[in-house]
């Protein structure tokens, strides 16, 4: 499966479903509204979002509404080869404006997509598509590497996840608790850890709930607004990727679900 460029309108009712390619919306007129595994947030003209794949993602458009599409699978040219780097824009999702100069990367876009849009090769959509994850990645996460310092207080910043799981935590708020820039942080973070931030939290909201799950008689639903998941659906999904087994099964002591690796305080497990 090649990239793939589409434009549509998203339903005014909710849905949700996950797949196994990585997507980026962009809005071009209307509003929807985007829950990618317990992020939310809306997407509207010139402003879009990044899902990256198998991600179980709720999704609806507000009344008249256009969103480009790019489909693309994790082996695509523009993800692998002399291009891999570009592949880090999909370690968590996240949602972002488009500025200037992206803007009119944009109109070129939809006039190409308009002039040929039945004869418009798998390659130039390719080639479409790396230009403008190759711009986003210099936006986004192309942050030059953080001089050598002291090492992040990963008790402190424990602390300040556990008092706040309930919450839609973003990266600025674990790089504030960290006296840090954002893009400072993102890198220690990585250098630090082996992992992003995003999944740093999404893992220490698992083990919270799989805590509460073994050792209280909370609902799941409860459990699951506890731990920041956005719907009962998305940490149902969750728990089955991170443990091998629903939330009920988590409750049985009889079950031994595989556990999350665990994170070094220098670095991988």
């Amino acid at each position: 499966m090649s990239s793939a460029i589409r434009q549509i309108p998203l339903d005014t009712a909710t849905l949700h479903h996950a797949h196994d390619y990585h997507q980026i919306v962009i809005g071009l007129e209307g509003r929807a509204e985007f829950e990618i595994e317990g992020l939310g947030g809306a997407i509207s003209a010139l402003s879009g979002c990044i899902v990256p794949a198998n991600h179980v993602h709720y999704y609806a458009g507000s009344g008249e509404n256009r969103q480009l599409i790019l489909d693309l699978p994790c082996e695509t040219a523009c993800l692998t080869g002399l291009h891999h780097e570009l592949a880090r824009l999909f370690d968590a999702p996240r949602f972002f404006a488009l500025d200037a100069p992206l803007r009119r990367y944009l109109d070129f876009l939809l006039l190409e997509l308009e002039h040929a849009p039945r004869t418009l090769g798998a390659g130039q959509q390719e080639r479409l598509a790396g230009t403008l994850l190759g711009c986003l990645n210099e936006r986004l996460g192309g942050s030059p590497p953080a001089p050598r310092g002291r090492p992040l207080d990963l008790t402190r910043l424990d602390r300040f996840i556990e008092r706040h799981l309930a919450s839609p935590l973003q990266v600025g708020d674990l790089a504030r608790e960290a006296c840090m820039s954002e893009a400072h942080f993102r890198e220690r973070f990585r250098q630090q850890t082996g992992l992003s931030p995003w999944q740093y939290v999404r893992r220490r909201r698992l083990e919270a709930a799989r805590h509460l799950l073994s050792a209280t008689g909370l609902p799941v639903a409860e459990v699951a607004a506890r731990t920041g998941f956005g719907s009962q659906s998305a940490f149902a999904s969750a728990c089955r990727n991170a443990f091998g087994a629903p939330p009920s099964q988590l409750r049985q002591p009889a079950e031994r679900p595989r556990p999350l690796n665990r994170v070094s305080r220098q670095g991988r497990a």
